[in-house]
């Protein structure tokens, strides 16, 4: 039987390399896109998945999550990329070196507003990665909008299919 941080760290991977596809189809040139006034740009989504990992997942393994952390994103989509890679493949090492008896540990985290509740570190973790994928459905979205190609994901898509 594979041990939870094992079956944690093969999909992280999986859907890591899906995330670096997205990513490295969005037209970099419409690096400040927004849909929106309210939305975030292209550049600022596309760091959120730097942020999360450093921010959520390591956060998680040192027992405290900290948003005011959160850097400025570089000045381009290829720079972006490039701290993507980096950061992940150094995130995955910590992860890595972890005891799995210690992700079952809890720690508080804010989970609403003005409320904190004891969730474990590996469900943390598990959280931040379903927030990129969220993340990553909205690039996706973005790419679309700047006439990018939306490559697949779980299946065929428009612009890559199975055929």
């Amino acid at each position: 039987m594979q041990l939870e941080k094992d079956v944690f760290l093969n999909m992280w991977e999986r859907e890591f390399q899906t995330t670096l596809r997205v990513l490295d189809a969005f037209p970099h040139d419409r690096h400040e896109y927004r849909p929106h006034e309210k939305s975030s740009s292209a550049k600022q989504l596309a760091w959120t998945f730097v942020a999360e990992e450093k921010i959520m997942i390591l956060g998680a393994l040192i027992g405290k999550i900290d948003f005011t952390q959160h850097q400025t994103a570089p000045e381009t989509m290829k720079e972006i990329i490039e701290e993507y890679r980096k950061s992940h493949a150094e995130a995955v090492e910590k992860v890595k070196a972890f005891p799995e008896t210690g992700l079952g540990d809890t720690m508080k985290i804010d989970v609403g507003p003005k409320t904190q509740a004891d969730v474990r570190k590996m469900d943390i973790m598990w959280m931040a990665v379903m927030d990129m994928i969220h993340h990553r459905g909205q690039m996706t979205v973005y790419n679309r909008l700047t006439g990018g190609k939306v490559p697949s994901i779980y299946g065929p898509s428009a612009d890559e299919t199975w055929n």
